[in-house]
């Protein structure tokens, strides 16, 4: 028996309205199972093992880029002269990083300490750790400045001992040496008499950071809240540091600079404290981005971030301060002389460049910037550059420092860099961009397939009731034989009804009525 097109027109907006349904509850409910998993898996859990795995021991590729700032007229400094240098890199570390001493608490929090370790990557580099580099001797010029106060015996003392161990004011040692360390007999005699002074064992400048950690940090797991998770609740124990001059420069604010809290919008900054830096640092939103095909937000240092008090009245805690673009870090660096801002003087003040020959700053080398997913926080392309300068000049008494004019000298610059590629970047892109994606495609889908549907069962139903109209005024003219000219046309009349889903009682002219005969 043949289904009527009216049951078909309900059976289709039946199905048409279900499927819109659907598609929209798709809508609302979709982002919310989306966002349900990636709190799942962004809060620091032993239960979520791929993502407690990976933030255990990291998987992402990291580097440290390490220039040297090679003084080319070390003679023509102590007769006065403007210092001239010349950029010697990269020499390229890969590094290791992973987490130890893991203790998660009652209160929602984990400690752990991270800890590094550092290879030479010779196919990367410009050349051997072997490479000779001139730099400022940190021990002499650093201890020259230090002694500026005191009493002209005890600067000539230390002039006297500095000749000993024929230490002069420019070093020049092979690259290895420089950055992990070379025996001193200076620095033993120091600390057989001033313990503590300087680190025990070889002396480097980046002695300290291979096969150690950065303190034992205590962060949040974001179990009770994900808006906290990896915010630093203590390092090594503290709420603050005591480094600065104002409590707000003392704060220890936002994450370990590893990752972020989810759902950030452009209006979301970036804080983390730097035990490197003594001090908590913020990023910027700048522009958005993509990845390996993975949306992101750039965050950028703020022209702000080492600016001087009288440039910017919330970083006077970190004075005593020179030009803008300088952080002094005296205060945590055993009261060296030792300045940090970001690689040739970029975004400092212009004074700068004008007091050493070889700087040439620009955003694309020497900017700081991190590219992060913002729904789940997790950064996918990292690049923290900052230079170590140190302030030199000349100091009565200790005759090694000769005529040096006063000026904050560059050494040496690094950049850290990290990126997720390779299967890492695959997972993450499948599940945090391409199943979002087909769900966002999949609800919309449905609603356009509802409405279509719906639409055609109302074209079909209107359709069927304009031939259910048409078939009734044929039948009334057939009911009245009188308004036909002859019987011809009554017959076709019947055929149309007949063939259309009409009446089947009425004759059709395969089988004229009596009636019909006798007209004819």
């Amino acid at each position: 028996m043949a289904i009527s097109k009216s049951k078909i027109a309900l059976g289709l907006s039946v199905a048409g309205i279900l499927t819109v349904v659907f598609g929209i509850i798709l809508v609302f409910v979709g982002p919310i199972i989306i966002d349900d998993q990636i709190v799942k898996n962004v809060e620091i859990n032993p239960a979520n093992e791929m993502s407690y795995t990976m933030w255990k021991d990291i998987p992402v590729p990291f580097f440290m880029s390490v220039y040297f700032w090679n003084v080319l007229n070390p003679q023509e400094i102590l007769n006065g002269e403007k210092p001239m240098v010349e950029q010697k890199g990269p020499y390229v570390y890969s590094e290791k990083r992973w987490k130890d001493n893991i203790t998660f608490h009652a209160n929602n929090t984990v400690s752990y300490r991270e800890y590094r370790r550092y290879f030479f990557e010779r196919d990367m580099s410009v050349g051997n750790e072997s490479d000779v580099v001139t730099i400022p001797n940190m021990l002499v010029l650093g201890a020259a400045v230090m002694m500026e106060d005191k009493p002209i015996p005890v600067r000539m003392m230390v002039s006297a001992t500095f000749k000993v161990f024929k230490e002069s004011a420019f070093l020049t040692k092979p690259v290895g040496e420089l950055m992990w360390g070379y025996d001193s007999k200076l620095v033993d005699f120091l600390n057989t008499f001033f313990p503590g002074m300087l680190p025990p064992g070889k002396f480097g400048l980046f002695s300290e950071f291979n096969n150690s950690n950065t303190g034992l940090f205590t962060v949040f797991t974001g179990q009770d809240d994900i808006r906290k998770v990896h915010k630093v609740d203590s390092w090594n124990g503290l709420k603050e540091v005591n480094y600065w001059q104002s409590e707000q420069c003392n704060m220890i604010n936002g994450t370990a600079g590893q990752m972020w809290p989810p759902f950030m919008t452009t209006e979301s900054t970036l804080p983390f404290y730097s035990p490197d830096a003594c001090r908590s640092m913020e990023l910027v939103y700048q522009r958005p981005g993509s990845v390996g095909g993975v949306p992101v937000y750039r965050y950028v240092a703020p022209s702000t971030i080492f600016a001087n008090g009288s440039v910017y009245p919330p970083n006077e805690g970190f004075c005593p301060c020179r030009q803008s673009g300088l952080l002094n870090v005296s205060s945590c660096r055993q009261n060296s002389p030792v300045f940090i801002s970001q690689p040739h003087f970029y975004n400092a003040d212009p004074v700068l460049l004008g007091t050493v020959f070889g700087l040439s700053p620009n955003e694309d080398d020497h900017g700081l910037f991190i590219d992060i997913h913002p729904e789940t926080g997790v950064p996918m392309n990292v690049s923290v550059r900052l230079q170590l300068n140190i302030l030199m000049k000349a100091v009565f008494g200790i005759t090694e420092t000769g005529k040096i004019s006063e000026v904050v000298m560059p050494m040496i610059w690094f950049g850290e860099s990290g990126y997720i590629d390779g299967p890492v970047l695959k997972t993450f892109r499948t599940n945090l961009v391409v199943l979002p994606a087909m769900m966002e495609y999949m609800q919309y889908t449905f609603i356009g397939l509802g409405l279509a549907t719906i639409l055609g069962a109302i074209v079909l139903k209107t359709r069927d009731k304009s031939r259910t109209t048409s078939l009734a005024n044929l039948t009334d003219n057939i009911n009245d034989p009188k308004g036909y000219s002859n019987g011809r046309e009554r017959q076709a009349d019947l055929y149309i009804i007949n063939n259309a889903g009409g009446c089947p009682l009425l004759p059709t002219p395969d089988s004229p009525s009596p009636e019909l005969s006798g007209m004819e």
